[in-house]
C-alpha cells in the first residue's frame, strides 16, 4: 500500500515540482497586484486569471504528456488540457490542474500506444506526415473528451473536495489532518499532498476570497524545525547533535523538508511532535481567519511569509513560532530519554559504493543524485559533491533528477535509503549508493576519497581478511602529527609522511616507494589544502596495521599547481581509517577550522578535531 501510495505520490508530484517557477509568479502577481495586494495595480493583476486558468494547467498536462511519451506526449498533454478547460468554461470556470494531472498523462499514454502500433507499419517517406497528422488528429479527439466529460468531472471533483473542506472549516476539524500530513510527508508523499490536493483546493479558495489555508497546512517549517532543535540541543550522539544546525538552516531557509526525515525515522516515536506543532499552528490559523494568497513552495520560511496578504505576515510567522515551539517541547524529552539510533548507526544499514581498482573509479563519469522529486534535497546534495569533488576530478558530471527518471548513462546513483528500491528499478545499470542525510554520510565519504585517489581504499584482498579492525587511538596518534614542516617537492614531503609512518610500525619501509609509484598514477591532492598520499593496491602486503599521519605545511607544498597544506599519510587495512579521513573532510570543510588548522602549534588540538 504504501508504495503504491509513493507512486501514484510521485506521479502527481513530478507534474507539478518542474512547473514551480510558474506558480511562484501567478503567486506574487496574486499577492502583489490584485486590489487587496501589497501594491495594487489593475492592469497587472489582470495577467493572474489567464496564468491560472491556462498557464498552469498546461505546463503540468504537458509535463505529465512528457513523463509517458516524450516529447510527442508534451504537445499531445497540452492540446487535450485545453478542452478541459474549455469546457469548465476558461478563465472563468474552475482551474483545471487537477484536470491536467489526469488528462496530460493519458494523452500521452495514447501517442505512445500509436507510436507502438505505427513502429513496423510506417510507410517510408511518410514520416514526418504521419507523426505530425497523428498528434493533431489524436489531440483533437482527447481534447473533444476533455471538453465533454474531463473538464465537467473535474469540476464536480472539486466542487465536492471544496465542500468537504468547508466542513471541516465549519465544525473546526481541519487541525487534524495533521495526524496524516506529519506520517506522510516522511513517507515522501510531501510534494503529492502539497500540490496534488491542497494547492487546487487552494487555488479555488483564493479565487473567491483571496486567500487559502490550504496553501499553509503541508508547507509550514515550524514542525520540522522544532524537531531539528531538540536533536542540536538534546542529541546524545555527537554526529547527529552536530549536524542538525546545518539542517535546520537548509530546512528554515532553503525550504527542504527532506532534510528533517531521517531524524524522525531514527525514532518513529517523535513523528507525535511534528503532529501536534501542526496542529496548533493549524488551528491558530483557523482562529484568526488566516491563509496565503498562493503555494509557498519550496516550505521555506521566505516563501511562506512572501505569500501571505497585506497586514498578515505576522499572523503566518507566529503560526510558525508556535508549530516549532510545541514540535519542540515534544520532541525534546522524547531525543532525551529514548534511546535513539545515532546517524552512523543508521548509515551503517545501507549499502556504500567501493571502487575495487583504479580502472573502476576512472570510468564513473557521470553521478546523479536523485529524490523523490528531483529538486530539494537531491539538488542541495549535488551541489555539495559538485563543489567538493570538482578540484580533483574535474572530468565527473554531477547532476540531480527524481528517483523514477534517472539517465541511463548514470554510472552511480546516490539516493536516500528509503527510496532505494525505486533507484535499482529505475537506474539497473548504475552502482547504487545508499545515504540517510545528505550532509553527512560516510557513503558519500568513501565515495569522494575513491574517486579522488583513483584506488579504492581498501583492496580486496585487505578487506577479506579476518582481521580485527584497530580501535581509533590506534590509527592516529599524537606520535603521528608532525608541524611546522617545509618541503620543496611533493616526492619530499609524501618521503617524509611514508618515513613517519614507517617509524610508527605502521608499514614496512618499502611501502614508501609504493607511495611514491601511487603518485605517478595520479595526483593525490583532492582539493581543500589536502593530499592524501598512499601506496598502489599491490603496495598493501607492506603494510603491518592501519595508521594515518598527518604533515602541517603552514607555507604549502606544490602538487601539480595546487598547494597542499596537509599532507596526511595513510596505510589501511580494514576501514578504520576511513573514520578519521571522514573527519578531516568534515573539518576542512568549516573554514574556522581549516585557517587555525594550519597555523596552529597545538598537537592535542589538531588530534582532537580528528579522533
Amino acid at each position: 500500500m504504501k508504495a503504491t501510495l509513493q507512486k501514484f505520490g510521485k506521479q502527481l508530484s513530478a507534474m507539478v515540482m518542474p512547473n514551480i517557477g510558474a506558480f511562484i509568479a501567478w503567486g506574487f502577481i496574486t499577492a502583489l497586484f490584485i486590489p487587496d495586494g501589497w501594491i495594487p495595480n489593475e492592469q497587472l493583476a489582470s495577467i493572474q486569471p489567464y496564468m491560472l486558468a491556462y498557464l498552469l494547467p498546461v505546463l503540468i498536462a504537458a509535463t505529465g504528456g512528457k513523463m509517458v511519451a516524450g516529447e510527442r506526449g508534451l504537445v499531445m498533454g497540452a492540446i487535450a488540457v485545453v478542452g478541459c478547460i474549455a469546457g469548465a468554461g476558461g478563465v472563468d470556470g474552475k482551474p483545471m490542474l487537477m484536470a491536467a494531472m489526469i488528462v496530460g498523462p493519458f494523452a500521452g499514454w495514447v501517442i505512445k500506444q500509436f507510436d507502438a502500433f505505427m513502429e513496423n507499419r510506417m510507410p517510408v517517406g511518410f514520416e514526418m506526415l504521419i507523426n505530425n497528422f497523428s498528434i493533431g488528429i489524436i489531440g483533437m479527439l482527447i481534447s473533444f473528451i476533455g471538453f465533454y466529460l474531463i473538464g465537467p468531472f473535474m469540476t464536480g471533483v472539486l466542487a465536492v473536495l471544496t465542500a468537504g473542506v468547508n466542513v471541516l472549516l465549519k465544525y473546526s476539524l481541519l487541525p487534524f489532518v495533521a495526524i496524516f500530513i506529519e506520517p506522510a510527508k516522511v513517507l515522501f508523499l510531501n510534494n503529492a499532498i502539497n500540490h496534488g490536493m491542497f494547492t487546487p483546493i487552494g487555488v479555488e479558495q483564493a479565487a473567491q476570497t483571496g486567500k487559502s489555508i490550504m496553501y499553509m497546512l503541508e508547507t509550514n517549517p515550524g514542525p520540522g524545525l522544532g524537531v531539528l532543535l531538540a536533536y542540536w540541543l538534546f542529541a546524545k550522539d555527537k554526529a547527529t547533535k552536530d549536524s542538525a544546525p546545518g539542517a535546520i538552516i537548509i530546512h528554515f531557509f532553503g525550504g527542504i523538508h527532506e532534510i528533517y526525515f531521517p531524524y524522525i525515522l531514527m525514532n518513529p516515536f517523535i513523528i507525535i511532535a511534528p503532529i501536534l506543532g501542526n496542529l496548533a499552528a493549524i488551528s491558530f490559523y483557523l482562529i484568526f481567519g488566516a491563509g496565503l494568497k498562493g503555494p509557498a513552495s519550496p516550505g521555506s520560511i521566505i516563501a511562506f511569509l512572501s505569500m501571505a496578504p497585506k497586514g498578515s505576515t505576522v499572523i503566518a510567522l507566529l503560526g510558525v513560532v508556535i508549530a516549532a515551539g510545541i514540535s519542540f517541547l515534544i520532541a525534546s524529552p522524547i531525543v532525551k530519554l529514548t534511546s535513539t539510533k545515532d546517524l552512523e548507526k543508521a548509515k551503517k544499514k545501507v549499502k556504500t559504493l567501493k571502487a575495487q581498482s583504479k580502472g573502476e573509479v576512472d570510468r564513473i563519469k557521470k553521478i546523479v543524485f536523485a529524490c523523490d522529486a528531483g529538486m530539494g534535497s537531491s539538488a542541495m546534495g549535488a551541489t555539495k559533491f559538485k563543489n567538493r569533488i570538482k578540484a580533483s576530478r574535474p572530468d565527473i558530471i554531477v547532476t540531480n533528477t527524481s528517483v523514477d527518471n534517472i539517465p541511463g548513462d548514470s554510472d552511480v546513483v546516490v539516493v536516500q535509503a528509503v527510496l532505494a528500491e525505486r533507484a535499482q528499478k529505475s537506474a539497473p545499470q548504475a552502482k547504487l549508493i545508499t545515504i540517510e542525510n545528505f550532509l553527512a554520510d560516510s557513503a558519500l565519504d568513501d565515495l569522494f576519497f575513491e574517486l579522488s585517489t583513483g584506488d579504492a581504499m581498501v583492496s580486496k584482498n585487505t578487506e577479506n581478511k579476518k582481521t580485527e579492525t584497530p580501535a581509533l587511538k590506534d590509527v592516529i596518534t599524537i606520535d603521528g602529527i608532525l608541524l611546522n614542516q617545509k618541503a620543496k617537492t611533493k616526492e619530499e614531503a609524501i618521503r617524509a609522511a611514508g618515513k613517519l609512518l614507517h617509524k610508527l610500525d605502521y608499514v614496512e619501509e618499502a611501502y614508501i616507494d609504493s607511495m611514491l609509484e601511487r603518485e605517478k598514477i595520479a595526483t593525490t591532492y583532492m582539493g581543500m589544502g589536502l593530499a592524501i598520499p598512499h601506496g598502489t593496491t599491490h603496495g598493501t602486503e607492506t603494510i603491518k596495521k592501519s595508521g594515518i599521519v598527518v604533515l602541517q605545511y603552514p607555507d604549502g607544498v606544490d602538487f601539480d599547481g595546487e598547494l597542499a597544506y596537509f599532507v596526511i599519510g595513510i596505510a589501511g587495512i580494514g576501514g578504520s581509517h576511513m573514520d578519521v579521513l571522514s573527519k578531516v573532510c568534515t573539518a576542512l570543510e568549516d573554514e574556522s577550522v581549516l585557517e587555525k588548522m594550519r597555523n596552529t602549534n597545538d598537537k592535542e588540538w589538531v588530534l582532537q578535531q580528528l579522533s
